[in-house]
């Protein structure tokens, strides 16, 4: 797919791509130079990851949160 840099150094990206990557209006987006290529990277807010994991079946207080961190460090 191509695109074509303005006078104002703005891009349109392919619609395609918007709809692959689940982007809107406003979304912000970081761009990495590697190698004489340039990476889109659609950044999430915390907010937009609401829903992506099931609801734990019962409530879990911040000390359980945190013995689990430990857990998964191999502290406790």
């Amino acid at each position: 797919m191509q695109s074509i840099l303005t006078s104002k150094g703005q891009v349109t990206i392919p619609k395609s791509i918007r709809d692959a990557l689940k982007m809107a209006p406003g979304d912000k987006i970081e761009f990495i130079l590697r190698d004489g290529e340039v990476i889109l990277v659609p950044l999430r807010s915390a907010r937009s990851l609401k829903g992506m994991l099931p609801a734990p079946e019962r409530p879990v207080s911040l000390e359980e949160m945190e013995q689990a961190v430990e857990q998964g460090r191999g502290r406790a």
